[in-house]
């Protein structure tokens, strides 16, 4: 894990340009603690930022190799799970290595198969090449796009980075807001290849870009598509059981402390069972973390998405695999700590998810002093249906979003009235939806209900997880700890996403191929749980003083925070009871006091138009 960065430019010498170049490095300085490096040639600049986590001494980067056309460099951050393979591979077609690094080998593979190195990989990464001999970058990013990657077009060349702020610290960059950038921050829907940033992009997940003198040229190199399941229900769930065993074998892989996020539910219980198992065969003890609340098992009130609190299941699980085990508690002052928003809302570069982001942002401070690496259940709602709203017609049935028809939250509803018309955000996310299912394949023999749960997995596997999987990355990075998501792997992906919706809920439950695949490492207590979201704090003292601190902007008389958010809205909110705030209304309000710190820390030029 890293950061990376880079500024190309045909009509420049950037060996004159290292000062910005460090700068935009340096952005990144807590995704790599570990050390820094540039690579600087006539037109292209490289930077990076390292979190040592494979061959310590010699993973260093930037990575070069000289040819007689010219030198190829390379930035790098992630893992590539399979990098044993290619490097004997490579060595058999020649290749010799002086590190033990994965970056050497993905650096080599580019050198054997160019730009057809993107059908070799398996892992999580994105990495930029600058290829001397003609004169071009090469931007990759792995195909769920677990690592971010962003870049920004300029009039002769791009600048890119692996999260916003690093193409921001150029002048060239314009730090602009426009309206499509509040739609993206209020819709719940990440748009592939959007920015909220005005003329800043992603690399889409499964995406290469090539830039040279021409412009920028795309390529998508992997994307979901039907085929026909002919496997039985036990052979599929045998298959899930291999292909995670092995998953999580690869990746175990760590020259430093590894460990698993175990909430107690079953994605994170599945991981734990079988990291243990792989680490017990080599006689080693796992280590397990857990996240809980102070008085979380008093305070608890069960609700639609949250039935049952964790501790319990965690500690279960803990003491079936005997991990060494610890739970993290957190008190609402540590997540009403301002200095702790500002740090989440910059690692993030946007307004996030309130509590929700503070508290992972805090437990994974907890756990980075102890370990660098981290395997999560990340992504296994979206891979096999978990989530309640799989099952409610409500929600299915809606022609929208799945997630966003079961809550009935529309966070544009706190805009000033008159901005909330002009934005209108029902209308980009309707428009959002039918591009999305638009994209969706089809198979012929499909009936009507399988045809649609298609449809609503596509969402989820496309949409809704990468919002997750950005969360993840950038609140782990800003504490220096890599988390691994297993059920990411594109292998598992592709099957399951083809296993018909019956046979991914055969036992007449959520998530049946996982539940009965990994039941053999699951207390009995965690293969009957029911799904239960990421916790919230159920404190009354978070809520009261969240509404302190709204009261405090409120009698800001020129704060920007109201040329968005509408001030009567937030009047009425912090004149509610805080022991009867239900859990949305909170969230709207934890929404404005994480946007008013953005505006605080950006000051971005707003162009609503």
């Amino acid at each position: 894990m890293c950061g990376i960065a880079g500024w190309v430019s045909f009509d420049s010498d950037l060996t004159r340009q290292r000062g910005v170049l460090d700068a935009m490095t340096d952005t990144m300085a807590l995704r790599g603690p570990d050390g820094r490096g540039t690579f600087v040639r006539t037109h292209a600049g490289l930077g990076h930022r390292r979190l040592a986590v494979i061959d310590l001494p010699g993973g260093a980067q930037p990575m070069s190799v000289s040819t007689p056309a010219g030198d190829v460099g390379m930035v790098y951050t992630g893992e590539a799970y399979n990098y044993r393979e290619l490097r004997d591979q490579l060595r058999a077609l020649g290749h010799t290595f002086r590190t033990d690094s994965d970056t050497e080998v993905v650096l080599h593979a580019y050198l054997q198969w160019g730009e057809s190195i993107v059908d070799h990989l398996n892992g999580m990464y994105a990495f930029a090449i600058w290829d001397q001999r003609e004169e071009k970058l090469v931007m990759i990013r792995d195909r769920m796009g677990i690592k971010p990657f962003y870049y920004y077009p300029t009039p002769d060349g791009v600048l890119f980075g692996s999260e916003p702020k690093a193409i921001l610290a150029n002048p060239l960059a314009r730090k602009a807001i426009d309206s499509d950038g509040v739609r993206e921050l209020l819709a719940m829907t990440k748009a592939p290849g959007t920015s909220v940033w005005k003329g800043m992009y992603e690399v889409a997940p499964g995406t290469l870009i090539r830039v040279d003198r021409d412009g920028l040229h795309e390529r998508t190199y992997w994307r979901l598509e039907a085929a026909e399941h002919t496997d039985s229900t036990e052979r599929s769930v045998e298959r899930v059981r291999d292909l995670l065993t092995d998953i999580v074998d690869r990746q175990l892989i760590s020259d430093v402390p590894r460990c698993v996020l175990l909430s107690g539910g079953l994605d994170s219980s599945a991981i734990t069972g079988l990291a243990a198992a792989s680490l017990a065969r080599d006689g080693e003890q796992l280590r397990t973390f857990s996240v809980d609340f102070l008085h979380q098992e008093q305070n608890f009130v069960p609700d639609e998405v949250r039935g049952t609190p964790d501790a319990p299941y965690a500690h279960e699980v803990a003491a079936l695999v005997e991990s060494a085990h610890q739970n993290v508690t957190l008190n609402s002052a540590d997540m009403l700590d301002l200095s702790v928003r500002r740090a989440v809302i910059t690692a993030r570069d946007m307004p996030g998810l309130g509590d929700m982001d503070l508290s992972l942002y805090l437990l994974f401070k907890a756990i980075r002093e102890q370990s660098t690496v981290a395997l999560s259940g990340e992504s296994a709602d979206e891979v096999f249906g978990g989530y309640p709203w799989f099952f409610a017609d409500r929600a299915v049935n809606a022609g929208t979003f799945p997630w966003a028809a079961f809550t009935g939250d529309k966070p544009w509803n706190a805009l000033r009235p008159e901005l909330r018309e002009q934005l209108d955000v029902d209308s980009y996310i309707a428009d959002q939806y039918a591009a999305a299912c638009a994209e969706v394949e089809h198979l012929p023999s499909e009936s009507q209900a399988e045809y649609r749960m298609r449809e609503v997995c596509y969402l989820h596997l496309t949409r809704f997880v990468r919002i997750l999987l950005d969360r993840k990355d950038r609140l782990s990075m800003a504490a220096g700890l890599e988390v691994r998501v297993p059920f990411c792997d594109h292998r598992l992906i592709e099957y399951v996403y083809n296993t018909p919706w019956p046979l991914k809920t055969f036992d007449g439950r959520e998530k049946s191929l996982l539940r009965h695949a990994t039941k053999h490492v699951l207390p009995q207590s965690v293969v009957d749980r029911v799904k239960s979201g990421y916790p919230l704090t159920q404190d009354p003292a978070y809520a009261t003083n969240l509404q302190q601190l709204a009261k405090e902007i409120l009698a800001e008389i020129n704060s920007p925070l109201f040329d968005l958010i509408d001030r009567t809205w937030m009047q009425q909110l912090t004149a509610q009871d805080p022991m009867r705030m239900d859990p949305v209304t909170r969230a709207g309000l934890d929404r404005a006091v994480d946007i008013y710190t953005w505006l605080d820390l950006y000051k971005p030029e707003l162009q609503l138009d």
